[in-house]
C-alpha cells in the first residue's frame, strides 16, 4: 500500500512536469499553474531529483544569530537541512513568486518560527538590513533573468558573507580551467529536457558566479533523474564569499 501510494504521488507529479510550464500573464501566474497541482507531493519526489542541497548546507559558515535569506525557497524545505544548526538562525526569509509553495513554507513556520515566509521576486526583493548568506538552491535555474538574481544576493550581503547556490547545469563548449567538460548530447539535451518546465539551464551560470566571487568552494557531480534509470544530469554547487 505504501509504495502504491508513492506511486500515485510521483503521478500526480509526473503530469505536471509532462505538461510543462503553461504560458499566463506574469511569471508568477505560470509558477502558480505549474505547481499548484504538485506541492503536495512536490518535496517527496524532488529528494530523489535535487542532488546536493544538504551537503551544501552542511559546509555554509554560519554565525550565531545568523541571518539567512532563501531566494527562490520554494516551500521552505531547505530549513530543514541545517539539522540541529538551525537553532544559530535568528531570520530565514524564504522569498518566492509561487503562492501556492510558499503557502507550504508557511506551514513549516509553525515548527520554525524564524521562518518567514515572502511573496517577492529574487530579482529584485531586498532584506531591511545586510544578511549573513543567501542561498539560493535550484532556484536559479528558474529564474528568467538569473544575473540580476545574482546581483540582487550580493548587494543584500554583509561584507564576508556569503553566497551559495547548488544547480542543475551545463557546460560551456569551452569551460572554465579545471571545470567539467561536457559533450555534445549532454550540453543539447539537457536544456532541451528541462526548458518544457520553464528550467533554463546556461552555460554562462556558472562562469559568472565564479567571476563575481573568485574567493569560491566548487562541486561538480553527476546525479540520477527518477524514473530515467540510464541517465545522469549535470549539477554543481558553489559557495562564495563577498569580500
Amino acid at each position: 500500500m505504501r509504495r502504491l501510494d508513492a506511486l500515485r504521488s510521483d503521478l500526480s507529479v509526473l503530469r505536471a512536469m509532462a505538461r510543462g510550464m503553461p504560458r499566463a500573464a506574469t511569471q508568477a501566474d505560470s509558477l502558480a499553474a505549474f505547481y499548484a497541482p504538485q506541492t503536495e507531493h512536490y518535496d517527496l519526489f524532488r529528494e530523489r531529483l535535487l542532488h546536493g542541497r544538504q551537503q551544501l548546507i552542511a559546509k555554509l559558515p554560519l554565525a550565531e544569530r545568523a541571518h539567512v535569506v532563501d531566494l527562490g525557497g520554494g516551500t521552505g524545505r531547505n530549513i530543514e537541512f541545517f539539522a540541529e544548526r538551525v537553532s544559530r538562525i535568528a531570520r530565514y526569509e524564504v522569498v518566492d513568486l509561487c503562492e501556492p509553495m510558499l503557502e507550504r513554507a508557511r506551514e513549516r513556520g509553525r515548527v520554525f518560527p524564524q521562518l518567514r515566509a515572502i511573496h517577492g521576486d529574487a530579482t529584485t526583493w531586498q532584506a531591511d538590513a545586510p544578511v549573513d548568506a543567501v542561498i539560493l538552491l535550484y532556484a536559479l535555474t528558474m529564474i528568467p533573468n538569473w544575473r540580476a538574481a545574482i546581483v540582487n544576493a550580493l548587494a543584500m550581503l554583509k561584507p564576508g558573507g556569503v553566497l551559495a547556490v547548488v544547480d542543475f547545469y551545463v557546460a560551456a563548449e569551452q569551460p572554465l580551467a579545471g571545470c567539467s567538460r561536457h559533450n555534445w548530447i549532454t550540453r543539447k539535451f539537457w536544456p532541451a529536457w528541462f526548458g518544457h518546465d520553464g528550467v533554463r539551464l546556461d552555460s554562462a551560470q556558472l562562469p559568472t558566479l565564479c567571476s563575481v566571487l573568485p574567493t569560491c568552494e566548487l562541486t561538480e557531480s553527476l546525479a540520477p533523474v527518477p524514473y530515467l534509470p540510464l541517465l545522469r544530469v549535470p549539477w554543481y554547487a558553489f559557495i562564495g564569499h563577498k569580500p
